[in-house]
């Protein structure tokens, strides 16, 4: 199991990033993975603060929009020059997501500050990478330890937020799915795991009246599923418990829209369409998205019906290994539209 050590939320608690890092052992040197607005809103105040405790602090400004190998590569040249004893990842899935992979790569641990709070990424061992083989997530470590400063969250763009109540909400299908494996093909199912998760969705689902723009109590109640997802993951030693169709969904919109929404906002909007498959209550679900200001059509994704369809179609064969609803009732683009629009995600 790879789980966080520490993990410190709170209102204006970068400076506790020396102390933090002191207690677990990390005294000398640090380097910090930022990019280019990120080094302002919190890089900076980092590595300042690092230097004033006596570190030899190095730093990389990551100017790509989505991770890719290259970036991590040129990362890991990096970590090998400079050899830190310790990495941090500050700002959003990107940064945290580079410095996660290359960290690992390089066996240096690894500390995450997230700027935004838009996916589970910032607690997990997975990273995603553009570049790969692979569309989908892969394992790297998890943090030792994790920042997270609302006062700094709740100032980012409230698309943000939203997305990661959708890839929160994403957990009452996942864990449905994984389910579903085990009983199929006698898969690994961890219940507690399982119970983390889904306990995570309804966390958000119950508090979902406080998620909403500069509440800073919605975006500790989102920050604490967030990283319970993480945790989940970790203990698991598997993505199961936290991405199942949904994600597969979310995978494929990747591949086939011109212009692909947010990650968690496609997965809220698939677990709405995967609800429906499993029979569950979809609308619940989708009347939760809605309250908390997350997308639930294509329309307000901003993606053409066609990719939508075209995704649903697409999603069961992103990875053939993983059993989900999807394989019990593989969808042709007639079903997909049926699923689309019964649900309200296309008009």
């Amino acid at each position: 199991m790879q789980l966080p050590r520490e993990i410190i939320v709170g209102s204006r608690i970068l400076d506790l990033v020396g102390d933090l890092c002191k207690r677990l052992g990390f005294s000398k040197s640090a380097l910090v993975i930022t990019g280019p607005k990120t080094v302002r809103i919190a890089g900076r105040v980092i590595m300042d603060i690092l230097e004033d405790e006596g570190f030899e602090v190095n730093h990389t400004i990551v100017t790509s929009k989505t991770p890719t190998l290259r970036d991590v590569e040129a990362v890991e040249r990096v970590i090998k020059e400079v050899k830190p004893q310790v990495v941090l990842g500050v700002g959003g899935g990107t940064k945290i997501d580079i410095a996660k992979l290359s960290s690992a790569r390089q066996k240096v641990p690894f500390i995450s500050v997230p700027t935004t709070a838009s996916h589970d990424g910032m607690a997990s061992p997975f990273a995603s990478i553009k570049g790969l083989e692979r569309p989908y997530s892969i394992m790297a470590q998890s943090p030792i330890a994790i920042i997270a400063d609302t006062d700094i969250i709740i100032r980012a763009p409230y698309r943000f937020i939203a997305s990661g109540c959708g890839d929160v909400v994403a957990k009452f299908t996942s864990t449905r799915d994984w389910i579903l494996a085990h009983k199929r093909l006698k898969e690994y199912y961890a219940q507690y795991t399982a119970s983390l998760a889904l306990m995570s969705a309804r966390h958000v689902s119950e508090n979902a009246a406080l998620i909403e723009p500069g509440n800073e109590e919605g975006v500790r109640v989102l920050l604490e599923a967030l990283v319970s997802c993480g945790v989940a993951m970790g203990i698991a030693g598997t993505s199961r418990p936290c991405s199942g169709s949904e994600h597969l969904f979310s995978h494929a919109l990747d591949m086939v829209a011109p212009k692909p929404a947010m990650h968690g906002e496609q997965c809220g909007v698939g677990t709405v369409m995967m609800a429906f498959l499993h029979r569950m209550r979809w609308k619940s679900i989708r009347d939760v998205l809605k309250k908390v200001g997350a997308p639930t059509t294509a329309e307000e994704l901003g993606i053409e019906p066609e990719y939508i369809i075209k995704a649903l179609t697409l999603a069961g064969k992103v990875r053939p290994e993983r059993y989900t609803i999807l394989n019990e009732r593989p969808l042709t683009p007639k079903l997909a539209e049926r699923v689309a629009r019964r649900t309200g995600v296309i008009g």
